[in-house]
């Protein structure tokens, strides 16, 4: 069947009338029938789209596959009379403008939230490599801090409470200590050599640094870090702070860092450093998740651990009634997965649905990362206690434990860029994905909102330091020049210019000194301003995404690295669609403001 390629970002089923301005004009005004009456047996609009198979599709000017864009069929244009390349006549660039203006009035009138209007939220989902999600396949889903957001406060002070408990059996000193969530946030750098805690910037040099709970200050940052990187493929030295699961454990070493500090931890426990220490702390914390104590008290009430979303069940809904293939793939066990998803599901679905309707395949005690990396046995969940059974073939809505991924590629017979992958690990989900199977990736992270927001609230003190810093650069430079004036004629030499040259000594020292009083006094103000930068959203350590005012961190390079997209919570897509193409923003480079500044200068 004879097909025009149009693409619908916003609705895969456009609303079905021409303007009358825009129609041929020989042809009758008419209303764009989707092709079946009530009692027909026939799929609203099949006769009047098709979709891009695999088979069919392209690559688009932006390097996207074109799989799963809808097509007009062309017979159904002619069966009115209408001819498919003309029938908008007039010059693309205007219609696209009376069509856009329309379809903005329309999404207000029917109350529909649009993406561009999401994407300036705490709430909106942020591009870093464009995704057309229609061409997307399968996606899978992590669950704990992904598709189940813990209140960290309870979950991760439960955690810390069982660590200390186990670090107190061992003999180490835990009396007066209590979890403080503050202390620490996602994308720090544990040194486990020095019993620091750093926030380096995208370069991997330390911005800010704690030893012990003490913040050490800029200069002593510089006499530790100033000829050494943060390098996160040295893991005996460093260890990245990926999720919010690695709080706990933070919080609990630096604490200890300080007792080993203060010589109160028991010489009977050995000769320990700050890399033993940080060993004993992780034993503990292990501990804890293994013995089960942990999950067992969540399990009885999970209430009180887990904060509900009730938008996120019906967002992945439309995606599998889109077409999606929808896996969940979690390192946690089968009775607590279910446990957890039970609550935070079932009772937001409709019509009797329940968790397990909504994944095509459901794997738990996955191994992640080795489950990107390598292959492990396939077992079957058979019995609601988790008994399982070797499994050498997959089926359509099982339960299963171990496996690969590329088992799940294999089964679904989609590989690559078709499947998308949802996790809230920096290195777990979205790096070893990516790396290993080239999967395209999604980073969930909660503490963005918290942090758009303090953005907000920061523009005015933000703007005060960048005015500042603009106005002492103002100054430096004529400084500088003066300097420089001073230094020839000390040589002997004539300055830059005659007018240079022409100052008498009196006249050029005192302008010089007038300067630099009025530089010092700028730094005076401008240092207290730049330290209290990002306090907003933690008064330790800033911006989350930020080192320093205008820098990213390392957190936030590995994100543009490994994410393709990033956001706060998956009940975010509501307001995109399973369908959304999401285009990368423009990236400024370092000399673009200089060719802007230059095109003003000239008038252009």
């Amino acid at each position: 069947m004879a097909t025009t390629n149009l693409q619908y970002i916003l609705n895969p089923f456009p609303r079905p009338t021409f303007s009358p301005k825009l129609l041929a004009t020989k042809a009758p005004k008419m209303v764009f029938k989707c092709g079946c009456s009530n009692n027909s047996s026939t799929r609203v609009g099949e006769d009047v789209f098709s979709l891009t198979s695999s088979s069919e599709c392209d690559i688009d000017y932006l390097g996207q596959s074109t799989k799963g864009d809808l097509n007009v069929n062309l017979q159904h244009l002619e069966t009115f009379g209408l001819d498919g390349e003309a029938t908008l006549e007039g010059p693309i660039e205007q219609v696209a403008r009376l069509e856009a203006e329309e379809a903005g009035g329309l999404l207000r009138e029917l109350g529909i939230t649009s993406p561009s209007a999401a994407r300036l939220s705490s709430r909106g989902i942020f591009c870093s490599r464009t995704l057309n999600l229609r061409s997307i396949s399968a996606i899978g889903y992590d669950m704990d801090y992904t598709l189940i957001h813990y209140n960290v406060m309870a979950w991760e002070g439960r955690a810390y409470d069982y660590c200390m408990e186990n670090l107190k059996n061992m003999g180490f000193p835990v009396e007066g200590l209590a979890f403080d969530p503050d202390l620490v946030i996602r994308g720090l750098v544990i040194d486990k050599q020095k019993g620091n805690l750093v926030k380096a910037d995208r370069f991997g040099y330390v911005k800010r640094a704690m030893h012990g709970t003490k913040m050490l200050s800029t200069q002593a940052v510089s006499e530790i870090y100033g000829r050494e990187l943060v390098d996160l493929r040295k893991e005996s030295q460093w260890e990245f702070l990926n999720t919010l699961f690695s709080v706990s454990e933070a919080v609990a070493y630096m604490q200890m860092v300080d007792r080993l500090d203060d010589g109160a931890i028991p010489a009977d426990l050995g000769p320990l450093d700050y890399k033993g220490l940080y060993k004993a702390v992780g034993k503990a914390l292990f501990r804890a998740h293994v013995e089960g104590q942990l999950k067992s008290e969540i399990m009885s009430k999970p209430e009180l651990f887990v904060e509900p979303d009730p938008e996120l069940p019906l967002a992945l809904l439309d995606q599998k009634e889109a077409g999606k293939k929808l896996l969940l793939i979690t390192n946690s066990d089968y009775q607590y997965t279910d446990k957890m998803m039970r609550h935070s599901f079932n009772r937001f679905l409709p019509n009797d649905i329940c968790w397990r309707d909504l994944f095509d395949m459901v794997i738990v005690s996955a191994r992640k990362p080795e489950f990107f990396q390598m292959s492990h046995p396939l077992y079957e969940v058979v019995t609601s206690e988790g008994l399982m059974r070797p499994c050498f073939k997959a089926r359509t809505g099982g339960l299963y434990s171990g496996g690969s991924a590329q088992m799940v590629e294999n089964f679904l017979n989609i590989h690559g860029d078709e499947i998308l992958y949802v996790g809230d690990h920096i290195y777990t989900d979205v790096s070893q994905s990516k790396v290993h199977l080239r999967w395209r990736t999604a980073l969930i992270c909660r503490e963005l909102e918290e942090e758009y927001n303090a953005l907000i609230l920061s523009r005015g003190h933000r703007a005060t330091v960048i005015e500042l810093i603009n106005q002492k650069e103002v100054v430096g430079d004529l400084f500088n020049q003066l300097r420089l004036a001073l230094q020839r004629r000390i040589k002997g030499r004539p300055a830059q210019t005659l007018a240079a040259t022409n100052m008498d000594d009196r006249e050029l020292t005192e302008s010089m000194q007038k300067l630099l009083i009025v530089m010092q006094r700028l730094d005076e103000k401008i240092a207290p301003l730049l330290e209290a930068d990002g306090e907003l959203f933690n008064k330790r350590w800033g911006f989350l995404s930020r080192a320093g005012l205008w820098d990213k961190s390392h957190l936030m390079r590995q994100i543009e690295k490994y994410a393709d997209i990033y956001t706060s919570r998956v009940s975010n897509f509501l307001n995109y669609t399973p369908f959304m193409y999401f285009r990368s923003q423009e990236q400024t480079l370092a000399h673009d403001s200089y060719s802007h500044d230059r095109s003003e200068q000239n008038g252009e």
